[in-house]
């Protein structure tokens, strides 16, 4: 599927107060290891795909949306009740927001296309053997 206005993607938080759509292709998706990415989720890596902030509408709960700044990286935004992590920003009003691919109903259209912060990756579970191109930190134009 490739979202449009007429026909967007949609996704929410796990309780479903936080809803939005997508009304244009995700692009550049990618499996992130950082320590941040682990600690945020529980896990050994987010995955994560990038599109222009225009193209995500929240429809509704903006008010029950909570952001973490940290002081060196993009805000973390996330649900107040149900805790679930939704996308990252630079700023309120950057134009680019990173959307949590767990997030959509369905599929999303885009695959993964690299591993960053390998020099993170967590030392008990390995990476996939997939092919993708594999970064230390950030990819070299990013």
């Amino acid at each position: 599927m490739v979202p449009t206005p007429d026909d967007p993607l949609r996704g929410r938080c796990v309780c479903g107060a936080v809803q939005f759509e997508i009304t244009a292709p995700l692009r550049e998706a990618r499996y992130c290891h950082c320590h941040r990415c682990q600690q945020r989720t529980g896990s050994t890596f987010s995955v994560n795909a990038e599109l222009d902030a225009a193209d995500y509408r929240l429809l509704s709960g903006e008010d029950r949306l909570a952001c973490w700044q940290p002081p060196d990286g993009q805000g973390k935004w996330f649900c107040r009740d149900c805790g679930g992590h939704l996308f990252s920003r630079r700023s309120p009003d950057a134009p680019l927001v990173y959307v949590r691919l767990g997030t959509i109903a369905g599929d999303p259209g885009v695959r993964p296309q690299w591993h960053q912060w390998v020099s993170s990756a967590s030392p008990w579970e390995p990476l996939p053997d997939d092919g993708l191109p594999r970064y230390d930190e950030t990819p070299p134009s990013r």
